[in-house]
């Protein structure tokens, strides 16, 4: 019986020689953050160790290995009518080593066309080989690719309910000597992803009709072209488990500058909700004033300063340029930015800490044309830390069985999982530290919840009422800013704090059933304890 998507992976019961070397890489690669973790375990701090031994352990080049060891099995999915729809792979011959891909698909009982041949030079061609009154579905494949083993009974299954014109899967690599390495454990349909990173061509099926193959006759990259072409009927569907060995595959294209929106921008209110630290606030009304945005209102939300450069430097501040809001008792986050809203007059809103450092003019308006969209709800922004690490890149639901900010403590210039922490994409929620809004999708969900998540977790909550009405929150890491995480309000480690997060943590479970959903732009064989997207392997 094979282990339930919240349960750890055994690592006792693999080879006692590849534990120590996976064990051996993590403590080499960082020896001080594995013991670190191994001081927590023996402390009893179990969920920050496991979190950090995670993400070391999955770094290790010998991960896959682990995971092939405990988790690869045969696929056992086969189609329960007993019907066994076409499927015709289309092979494209240019990589060579067409005779093992023959094989393999012969094995798996699915025919092929090899495409760039003398027999058959283009789609064209094929395409008049093609019995079209079967309704076959296409598999566009390299040549030198392999199917895993049952994967033409995956897809099968898989069609039986489809009402997509692509079904997807997971794939690795395959050396010439037949090891495998780098899985993609890929997330479900991501359209705002897609245009960045392809990662459907060559481990999909599609339907396609005898125009489209003729339209592409001569294209030479037509495996991609069929894959934008079927992209129109329905949403592809993603079938979660490696159904492809490859020998490479398409890598992710870093965006450009995003272009000058067509019209101008509508007007914006920036709420910045604040106490003491004056520098903090200093620093980030200096990078609001050096922002390119040109109809910008900001909202300062004083709770209760008591600091007297705080006080002087708020009431000199010119009313024209700055409103300031007083907002007396207990630190509420969701209380204060609720009732600067009230007041704010922008269209759009801006939820913005005192402690954002703007690095970079354009980020405002950056994010302000992606909340303009019809089917965008929250954008957020990537947020570093002071030292260049990252802060934030989008947030996965169900990590550490709450959420969790993807690629933490990455570099910007490292690969990281796909360059995803570099590339525009939907998520299930972003930070409020830096959020953009328009203020009617705010309201519509009655803004936020006051009375659940006063401090901690009130973002994701926000960011799920939103998507649950079909405005879908979108990362842009194109706007990038400094974020001095958590420097004015402290970490939660006095008992009230402590007490108040635990009880915002549990309602973010009863509410959203985070300790048992997989993030639909995440997946159930990357590591929940792990804010850095490596394989499954907790213990």
């Amino acid at each position: 019986m094979q282990p339930s998507r919240t349960e750890p992976y055994p690592l006792e019961k693999a080879s006692a020689g590849l534990t120590l070397a996976i064990h051996f890489d993590a403590f080499r690669a960082d020896p001080w953050a594995y013991l670190t973790a191994m001081w927590w375990r023996i402390r009893r701090k179990r969920l920050r160790s496991r979190g950090q031994m995670a993400r070391l352990l999955g770094t290790s080049p010998r991960a896959y290995d682990m995971w092939l060891m405990l988790r690869d099995h045969v696929i056992s999915t086969a189609n329960s009518s007993g019907e066994k729809p076409p499927i015709l792979a289309l092979i494209d011959v240019k990589a060579g080593r067409v005779e093992e891909t023959l094989e393999n698909l012969e094995a798996e009982g699915l025919p092929a066309l090899l495409i760039g041949t003398a027999d058959v030079p283009d789609l064209a061609t094929a395409a008049r080989q093609i019995d079209w009154s079967a309704a076959p579905w296409l598999m566009p494949i390299v040549a030198g690719d392999r199917l895993a083993r049952e994967a033409a009974s995956a897809y099968r299954a898989a069609i039986a309910g489809a009402k997509a014109g692509i079904i997807y899967a997971d794939d690795d690599l395959i050396s010439k000597d037949g090891r495998r390495t780098a899985p993609h454990f890929k997330p479900d349909w991501n359209s705002e992803l897609f245009p960045h990173f392809d990662y459907l061509s060559g481990s999909c099926i599609l339907r396609a009709s005898r125009n489209d193959l003729e339209a592409l006759s001569r294209t030479p990259d037509w495996p991609r072209r069929l894959v934008e072409r079927a992209l129109g009927e329905g949403t592809p569907l993603h079938i979660s488990k490696i159904l492809h060995h490859r020998q490479q595959r398409p890598r992710p294209q870093l965006p450009a500058a995003p272009a000058s929106p067509a019209s101008p921008l509508p007007s914006i209110s920036v709420v910045i909700p604040t106490r003491n630290r004056v520098d903090l606030l200093k620093t980030c009304l200096n990078g609001l004033a050096a922002t390119d945005y040109r109809d910008m209102e900001v909202i300062i939300v004083d709770n209760d300063s008591d600091d007297p450069q705080t006080l002087e430097f708020l009431a000199g501040l010119d009313p024209a340029r700055h409103r300031v809001l007083r907002h007396a008792g207990a630190f509420n986050y969701s209380a204060i930015n609720n009732r600067a809203v009230e007041e704010a007059r922008g269209r759009l809103l801006c939820l913005l800490n005192n402690d954002i450092e703007v690095i970079e003019p354009n980020w405002l308006a950056t994010m302000a044309a992606q909340a303009m969209r019809d089917d965008v709800g929250a954008v957020g922004a990537r947020l570093l830390y002071p030292d260049g690490r990252i802060q934030h890149a989008g947030v996965v639901i169900g990590m550490g069985n709450a959420a969790g900010h993807a690629h933490r403590f990455l570099q910007p210039d490292e690969e990281g999982y796909f360059q995803r922490h570099a590339l525009p994409q939907f998520v299930s929620a972003v930070t409020a530290a830096c959020l953009v809004v328009t203020r009617d999708r705010f309201n519509a969900v009655g803004g936020l919840d006051e009375r659940n998540f006063s401090v901690a977790f009130n973002d994701v909550d926000l960011c799920l009422r939103l998507n649950q009405r079909g405005w879908q929150s979108l990362y842009e890491p194109r706007a990038t800013l400094i974020h001095h995480e958590s420097v004015s309000r402290g970490f939660d480690r006095d008992p009230e704090g402590a007490a108040r997060l635990a009880g915002e943590l549990d309602a973010l479970k009863r509410l959203w059933g985070t300790e048992e959903v997989v993030d639909p732009f995440h997946h159930p064989e990357l590591s929940r304890a792990s804010e850095r997207f490596v394989v499954r392997l907790e213990a």
